[in-house]
């Protein structure tokens, strides 16, 4: 009797343990696949969003802008002239895995308001503004591009340095600190208009954001069919071995 008993404690514990850990387990990685299916709703969603709106005709830039959310990601046209003595940097940005940064660059309209303008990629080694002296284009110029936002950063994006001119992320505050104009409120990213001596390269704009949720989505369902199979097959052998 005494060994039975203990044999049989043996298996309820064994039952007890793997019952706590399979059932708790199954239930997060369900609940991890459900929130991965409700992100891959949500970002085709925007994706498709941003396509439509990416995809219409241009219109004019007004001198205010009262509803930037109304024109985000729209294509826009305005004119004037570029201060290009105030051209700040975004960095750690790649073209055809080139490493490179972005020009940022206030934009004096016809009306007097002044627009940051991200003209584009530069390699690295044309930051010095005379090694791409064609491309600093003088006097009025139409520039059409789309509309976007500034963006927040990562838990792992750098801080940016202001102070030497270079900005890991769009950060609209101190961008127009630096460049000394009111706070903006949204930011113009030039077209695929090519520029006198190719730099910088436009149409850097990233409309479709990576969607990969349906794949993180399957992952965490079939880990959590693999648990519960797991699951079974140890209560069945325990119990086949009880019995034996």
């Amino acid at each position: 009797m005494g060994t039975e008993d203990s044999e049989r404690r043996a298996f309820r514990r064994a039952w007890q343990w793997a019952t706590f850990v399979a059932i708790p387990g199954i239930l997060i990685l369900l609940a991890l696949g459900s929130w991965q299916v409700q992100r891959l709703i949500w970002k085709t969603d925007l994706n498709a969003f941003r396509l439509e709106r990416s995809s219409s005709e241009p219109v004019a830039l007004p001198s205010v802008v009262e509803d930037v959310d109304g024109l985000l990601y729209r294509p826009i046209w305005l004119e004037g002239a570029f201060r290009h003595e105030s051209e700040m940097f975004v960095g750690a940005r790649t073209h055809h895995g080139r490493a490179g940064y972005q020009v940022i660059t206030p934009f004096e309209r016809v009306d007097g308001t002044v627009v940051l303008i991200n003209r584009g990629w530069i390699p690295l080694e044309r930051e010095d503004a005379a090694s791409r002296a064609a491309g600093q284009i003088a006097g009025p110029v139409r520039v059409e591009g789309l509309l976007v936002a500034g963006n927040k950063p990562g838990w792992f994006t750098p801080d940016n340095r202001p102070d030497e001119n270079f900005w890991f992320w769009v950060d609209l505050e101190s961008l127009s600190a630096r460049a000394g104009i009111p706070v903006q409120r949204f930011l113009v990213e030039a077209g695929s208009a090519p520029n006198p001596g190719g730099y910088p390269i436009g149409g850097q704009s990233r409309v479709e954001l990576r969607n990969e949720h349906l794949q993180y989505a399957i992952v965490w369902y079939a880990l959590a069919v693999a648990l519960g199979v797991i699951y079974v097959l140890f209560q069945r052998r325990r119990r086949r071995d009880r019995m034996a």
